[in-house]
């Protein structure tokens, strides 16, 4: 009777059994399904982090240079120089806040999104749990509460079957990766709001910096005024300008005396002249080569070249080919290029914000090698342009092509 008996449950428990094992591999398919990340849930922010890495080493580089100017003998146009590059570091911090606060933004759309689809697939693993659990209390009188509360002890609970035990195992794994989702998600939240904290923060800064920038333009716009109207401050820049202008002088013959082999063969730069494109679009040429007279003070001053006020686009371009012989910061010149365009000509381009090009690089022509500033100019955002033969400096009106 007793055999019987045993039979008569052994075969009860088997279909019993086996329907369990149908639930739990549904709930597991459901868990499994809802544990993969859903394609776009991971937001890509290299770019930013590129821009980021970029813009830390260009404000390294601006904060050596301006304590460098620092060390100098004090003029008028390093002073106006110091300007410049402050300006310059002013909005490159700017630039460095809002680049971040853009990623941080582009990771608050994505934890926006990611969210719903978390607490989603959290809904279907809980719903697969419940299946399993109610499916449990019925065929073997277990207390569903109990059960859920008590994750960590669920084999314990069904130490009567051995096929059960195991089953358990595999609930208990179930359950502790609904608890490990329901964590994820509460992480997620918690870092969505400190991602909305930090940018309203870097928001902030960058207000604060765009003050001192404003700071910074009074500053630049009261010295050029001075110079203007002081006639002590406007001699003595022209002396201090007559001093850069050989120092530049001092430079191309440098470069001749360490001329370069350029890597690729090219057209004379001498059988372009007239045909020359302009190294930015012009709106107008400011100042002129040659012998200038000022009105105001009847000075004069010697332009090696000529100043253009760029139309629209900041961006300026090599107008030959060459390899770049000189690119950084030069008192009076603010960030300047050299191109060695072969047979002892030279291009220079000055007053730049930032370069594109880097010392030793080869060009062609209508490259971008920099973008147009305003730093040691006079006359505000202009490009300073020149073309030189050897050490003599030629008028670029007479090679550019005619606007």
């Amino acid at each position: 009777m007793v055999q019987s008996e045993k039979r008569m449950t052994a075969r009860r428990t088997r279909p019993f059994t086996l329907f369990v094992l149908l639930c739990l591999a549904l709930g597991l398919q459901l868990a499994s399904l809802s544990r993969h990340p859903q394609p776009g849930s991971q937001t890509d922010v290299s770019e930013y982090e590129k821009r980021l890495n970029t813009l830390a080493t260009e404000i390294e580089t601006l904060q050596a240079t301006i304590q460098r100017e620092k060390k100098r003998e004090s003029s008028v146009l390093a002073r106006l120089g110091r300007l410049g590059l402050e300006k310059k570091l002013i909005l490159n911090q700017i630039d460095m806040y809002d680049t971040q606060r853009e990623r941080n933004q582009r990771e608050i759309a994505g934890l926006k999104a990611e969210i719903p689809r978390m607490e989603a697939s959290l809904e279907k693993e809980r719903e697969a749990i419940e299946r399993i659990l109610v499916t449990l209390y019925k065929f073997g009188r277990y207390n569903y509460v109990e059960l859920m509360l008590q994750a960590d002890s669920i084999g314990s609970l069904l130490s009567e079957n051995r096929n059960l035990v195991l089953l358990a195992e595999e609930q208990e794994q179930i359950i502790n990766d609904y608890l490990t989702r329901l964590e994820e998600i509460n992480t997620a939240r918690e870092r969505l709001e400190s991602k909305r904290i930090e940018s309203g923060q870097l928001l902030q800064k960058a207000r604060e910096k765009q003050e001192e920038l404003e700071t910074q333009e009074k500053k630049n716009r009261a010295l050029i005024g001075e110079i203007d109207q002081n006639i002590k401050t406007h001699e003595q820049v022209i002396a201090e300008k007559i001093e850069r202008a050989q120092q530049l002088q001092d430079l191309i013959k440098q470069l001749l005396d360490n001329k370069i082999d350029l890597p690729f063969p090219l057209t004379p730069l001498d059988e372009r002249k007239g045909r020359l494109p302009w190294p930015v679009t012009p709106r107008r040429v400011v100042t002129r080569f040659g012998v200038v007279r000022h009105p105001k003070y009847n000075t004069t001053t010697q332009n090696n070249g000529i100043e253009i006020a760029p139309q629209n686009s900041m961006l300026v371009k090599a107008v030959h080919p060459g390899v770049v012989s000189f690119a950084d910061y030069h008192e009076g010149y603010g960030f300047l290029i050299i191109i060695d365009h072969g047979m002892d000509f030279y291009t220079v381009y000055a007053h730049c914000s930032e370069f594109y090009a880097k010392q030793g690089q080869a060009v062609q022509e209508g490259d971008p090698i920099a973008r147009v500033g305003d730093i040691g100019s006079l006359q505000g955002t202009t490009l300073y342009f020149e073309i030189r033969r050897a050490a003599e400096a030629l008028d670029p009106l007479q090679w550019l092509r005619r606007r």
